[in-house]
Parts: structure tokens; C-alpha cells; sequence
């Protein structure tokens, strides 16, 4: 079968296809035939060699933790699905490979019929890591939350799903992002300079949580929260140093203690609660752009951009 993988550090023309052979799926595990994955913004950051210090790696190293099909193997041990049933879903944090014809799913959820695969490809990342963070910072109806970097594959999710806890939500995205963010639930406004001004005219009273998905403004999101406690991120690696939690799943082997933090435990009942969602009219995935899997490096440089509006998909 063809999969992503790299086999040294570098810009996005060291990803290939190889062809290796197709994975079994273990107990308690499935094997989809993928029919989109999804393309991680973290790994962008691994390939490039950016994290070699902090998530040491071994070639080569195959990418892709989300992704959706159609079940192909089930595993001993497992029950409620079924070959040739649609799911969507996430590979375990050693195992990965999700970017390939074949991929095994260690959690996963019916795919809802008003997705396209494009959107289930690309969806399971973005709602653990929303829902694992959320869940963190205790986000419930009443609440006012901060979500910076809201246009991005999570930031739209993490809208999404904390206007459906019943909080209300505050969003920074370009201008040209705005709209959008309205349309997903969310009050928007930009980010950089005057951030904590323009935070103020919209929540005097100070906000309840901050999810931060961007990074690199840690000190206005604790003025802005009032407290570093009420701070969540999951892309600035210099949080410790700010008292603020960086949340990750990353297994203890490729990280050590580098991240600051250990892992925290995967939020996949988050998978179930998005079908819910989906089927009550309050839940979609923005796709930025979807390419065949041959053309992986392009999907790596617009995620290198740091500007998709939502997920980056692979066909396959």
C-alpha cells in the first residue's frame, strides 16, 4: 500500500509515497480503507526539524493520526462496528500512519452521513484536541471563552463546540476570517497588538478560559484571563516558563519531559459528542483545502503558512 513518510529532516520535498506493507489491525483496534486524512500542523513542525530537540524521532517516520473510511478489518475484542461500516477516527500516538490506503484506528466514531469525507477525514484531531482542552479548562454554559487562533483547524472546532456547551466565545482571526467565525458562533476580533484592549470591549468583566491555538502571545492571554490557571495552549512550547499548561498527547517516548508537561489523557468520548452535534445542525468541519495523496508536500506548505482557513486534507 502507499503512505507518507520521510526519512531525514527537511522542507516539505522530503515527504514521499512509499510503498510498505499494509498493518493488522490488533485487539481492540480496526483497519479502514482511508478515504481522507488528515494533515497535522505539529508534524509540519517535526519533519522540518524544528522540534528535533524536543520530540526526538526515528526514520522513517510515517505521518497521519486522523483520518476516514470504510471498515475493512475488525479487531478481537471489538464490538458495535462492522466491516464495510463509514467511521472517522484516530490512529494510536505511537502507531500513526494515517496518511495511507490503510490505516488502523485505535478510536473511532460512526461517520455522519451529512459529512463528506473530506470533512470526517480531517475532523478527529481537531474534536479530541477541542474537547481534551475544553474539558481542561472546565468550559460550561454562562462561561465567557477566548479562543486565539480560531480560524485554524482546532480554533474552528473549539468555536464550535464550546458555543454548544452553552459558554460564549470570543474569537481572533484576520479580519478576512471574520465572517466565517460569526457564521461558526463565535464574536470576532483580531489578534497582535491591542489585543487585551480589544478583548476588554467585548468582556469588561474579565473572560473565564483562554484556549490558545496560535502561540506567541502567552503574556496578554494571562492578562487577559487574569491567571495563567485559566490559560490552555497547545502550540506555544514556552509555557512553562509562563505557568501556563501546554496540552499534548505525545507519547512519553518521543517527548521526555521536554514539552514541560507530561501527556494528558486522550478526550475521545469528544468523538461521540461531535456525531451528536453534527446530527442537531451544530457541527462542521472547515476544510482549507483538500489534495490527492501524491501531492502531500503541497499540503504541507500551505499548512507551513499558518493561514488555512480549517482542516488540510489528503484524498485518497
Amino acid at each position: 500500500m502507499r503512505a507518507i513518510e520521510f526519512s531525514e529532516y527537511g522542507p516539505p520535498s522530503v515527504l514521499r509515497v512509499a510503498e510498505v506493507a499494509e498493518p493488522q489491525a490488533g485487539t481492540g483496534e480496526i483497519r479502514i480503507a482511508v478515504r481522507a486524512s488528515g494533515v497535522s500542523p505539529g508534524e509540519t513542525y517535526i519533519r522540518s526539524g524544528r522540534l528535533r530537540e524536543l520530540v526526538p524521532i526515528t526514520f522513517p517516520y510515517r505521518t497521519g493520526f486522523d483520518a476516514a473510511g470504510v471498515v475493512d478489518q475488525v479487531g478481537a475484542g471489538v464490538t458495535g462496528v462492522r466491516v464495510g461500516d463509514e467511521v472517522f477516527g484516530m490512529t494510536s500516538m505511537t502507531g500513526r500512519s494515517a496518511n495511507a490506503d490503510f490505516a488502523v484506528l485505535a478510536e473511532w466514531a460512526a461517520k455522519p452521513p451529512a459529512w463528506s469525507w473530506e470533512e470526517a477525514g480531517g475532523a478527529a484531531g481537531s474534536v479530541e484536541t477541542s474537547t481534551r482542552v475544553l474539558d481542561l479548562l472546565g468550559v460550561s454554559s454562562g462561561q465567557t471563552v477566548l479562543v486565539q487562533g480560531a480560524a485554524g483547524a482546532v480554533g474552528t472546532v473549539a468555536v464550535q463546540l464550546a458555543a454548544a456547551r452553552g459558554a460564549r466565545v470570543i474569537g481572533t482571526a484576520s479580519e478576512r476570517n471574520h465572517e466565517l467565525l460569526r457564521s461558526l458562533g463565535a464574536e470576532p476580533t483580531t489578534y497582535g497588538d491591542g489585543l487585551i484592549e480589544r478583548v476588554a470591549e467585548f468582556a469588561p468583566g474579565g473572560v473565564d478560559a483562554v484556549f490558545d491555538c496560535a502561540g506567541g502571545a502567552l503574556p496578554e492571554l494571562i492578562a487577559i484571563a487574569g491567571d495563567p490557571a485559566k490559560v490552555v495552549t497547545i502550540a506555544d512550547f514556552g509555557a512553562a516558563a509562563h505557568g501556563v499548561h501546554m496540552s499534548h498527547s505525545a507519547p512519553a517516548d518521543e517527548t521526555g519531559s521536554s514539552l514541560g508537561a507530561a501527556a494528558d489523557s486522550l478526550a475521545v468520548h469528544g468523538l461521540e459528542v461531535a456525531v451528536k452535534l453534527v446530527a442537531e445542525g451544530k457541527l462542521q468541519v472547515p476544510v482549507a483545502a483538500a489534495f490527492p495523496l501524491a501531492e502531500v508536500a503541497a499540503a504541507h506548505e500551505l499548512s507551513e503558512t499558518r493561514h488555512a482557513r480549517g482542516k488540510i486534507v489528503l484524498l485518497h
